[in-house]
């Protein structure tokens, strides 16, 4: 019995779009491609491999597309930045603190402890220290992201707010080994 191989053109290029849906149970989603052309999927082990579980809709997105016998697929993700529709007015919970003290909080790497999309919030707890942060579902879709996994390691921007420790920014946890 013979074997064949599925071709596919192992030629990669860049592509700027824009994120169309992605689920993160489903484990996948799809991008539009800024040029046009047909949607591009997005696997989870992809969007891992980048250090997300998950990412925001209409997130601007760069990633690298290869052209397979299925269609076009994003084989490495380069950048994500959060929805542009999403840098409209702070959260209430930040509305009395001066936005230099926000943007001054150092990233420090984290741990989710639990999150529920539904509920619109769940927690963390930076490395080696045992105070939870809140992680208001907001801060993660400004941060271009939609949803966190228990254990998923990321980058939180802190801030002593109002009802304790909260999380202005997520991001890869690399991001905090970084700055």
């Amino acid at each position: 019995m013979e074997t064949r191989l599925k071709q596919q053109d192992t030629d990669t290029r860049r592509v700027c779009g824009k994120v169309k849906w992605f689920d993160p149970v489903k484990g996948f989603g799809f991008v539009l491609s800024d040029e046009g052309g047909p949607d591009i999927l997005l696997h989870a082990n992809v969007l891992r491999n980048f250090g997300q579980s998950s990412v925001a809709d209409a997130a601007r997105i760069e990633i690298a597309v290869q052209r397979t016998d299925r269609g076009v697929q994003a084989v490495e993700v380069y950048r994500i930045d959060p929805p542009e529709d999403m840098t409209g007015l702070p959260l209430a919970d930040f509305e009395e603190i001066d936005p230099e003290v926000i943007r001054s909080a150092p990233l420090q790497p984290a741990r989710v402890k639990w999150f529920d999309k539904g509920k619109g919030f769940g927690f963390a707890n930076v490395f080696g220290k045992p105070d939870d942060i809140f992680l208001h579902v907001e801060v993660l879709r400004r941060s271009g992201l939609s949803e966190l996994q228990p254990g998923e390691a990321l980058a939180v921007r802190i801030i002593e707010g109002k009802r304790g420790l909260m999380a202005t920014e997520v991001g890869a946890w690399e991001s905090a080994l970084s700055k």
